[in-house]
């Protein structure tokens, strides 16, 4: 393990901004390299998880994202909105979780011209396993107080939400999320019912591409290049 250093480079590099007058510019600057960084260290905790398992952090989410669905198998374009990555990247993954048993092709119950991407059991033991180890090892100390996860996804959440990441404000930022088991909408801060809507089913979106990852991407992200979503104004508190 690399040794800490004396100081907090961020920290610097904030300085210096501020010292060449991008004064307005510094906190953005910060708080964007700081994302970066703290996503290098996450990865490599994660990747120390899954390795050992033959997984990467993409094929761990598809797995899950099949597992947690309702018949335990989707479409590639389905499966593919659902990660919000290009269906080539899909099925790269699909097709190594395929070599090792963990997924397989079935035909579409409706369309002759498409499959369907379908966990198999021993795709669902491996998810299992490698969802407890990542909870056990990572999820469970990140190194920050329950509250301070709170905020931080509301802020993040609402980041992705100006950024035309999805259309409905969430519960993670303090809008309105689906009752997985009614699939009615319930507002997260009253609890109030706002109407039906589909019950959740999946897990969030993830990423695959197998190869070297540019600065800000996932492992298995690098060279994909997904529809660049348009800004959203920020619902008012």
């Amino acid at each position: 393990m690399t040794p800490p250093l004396q100081y907090d480079p961020v920290a610097q590099a904030h300085q210096n901004w501020v010292g060449h007058g991008w004064d307005e510019s510094a906190d953005a600057m910060a708080a964007v390299t700081s994302l970066f960084r703290v996503q290098q260290i996450l990865m490599a905790r994660i990747d120390a998880v899954l390795r050992p398992l033959d997984l990467t952090f993409a094929r761990f989410e598809m797995l899950t994202l099949l597992g947690f669905s309702r018949t335990g198998a989707m479409p590639l374009a389905k499966a593919s909105s659902r990660l919000q990555v290009h269906p080539t990247s899909v099925t790269n993954t699909v097709e190594r979780l395929g070599q090792a048993g963990l997924v397989e092709r079935q035909p579409h119950p409706t369309d002759g011209r498409a499959n369907l991407i379908a966990i198999t059991p021993q795709g669902r033991d491996l998810a299992l396993q490698a969802a407890r180890e990542l909870n056990r090892e990572v999820f469970s100390d990140l190194g920050l107080p329950a509250r301070d996860l709170t905020g931080l996804n509301r802020i993040l959440g609402t980041l992705r939400f100006a950024a035309g990441d999805f259309a409905e404000a969430s519960a993670l930022m303090g809008g309105s999320a689906p009752d997985t088991e009614s699939g009615v909408v319930t507002d997260a801060a009253s609890g109030s019912r706002a109407g039906a809507s589909e019950a959740a089913t999946e897990v969030a979106p993830g990423v695959e591409k197998e190869g070297a990852t540019p600065p800000g991407r996932m492992p298995d992200q690098a060279g994909t290049e997904p529809a660049r979503p348009r800004k959203r104004r920020l619902p008012r508190a």
